[in-house]
């Protein structure tokens, strides 16, 4: 017995697996069986436009990050 106001230990059953079991894959299947799971075209589009704007950052900051790099690495050879 255990004293008045504690709780006793929690013990998992031998019977808690199955009921676990079987609640699971129930949930599983009502998942799977629905049909809408998400945003997918929404999130292409979005790795699209994320991909054009570096696409067009990288045309622009190319010439000068390399004229920087080419000028920094002559300061320190000379």
């Amino acid at each position: 017995m255990h004293p008045p106001g504690r709780k006793a230990p929690h013990h998992t059953r031998r019977s808690d697996a199955p009921r676990f079991t079987t609640t699971y894959r129930s949930r599983l299947l009502a998942w799977t069986a629905r049909p809408e799971r998400g945003d997918v075209p929404g999130w292409v589009l979005i790795t699209i436009m994320t991909a054009g704007i570096v696409a067009a950052l990288w045309l622009v900051a190319e010439p000068l990050l390399t004229g920087l790099f080419s000028t920094a690495v002559r300061s320190v050879g000379s």
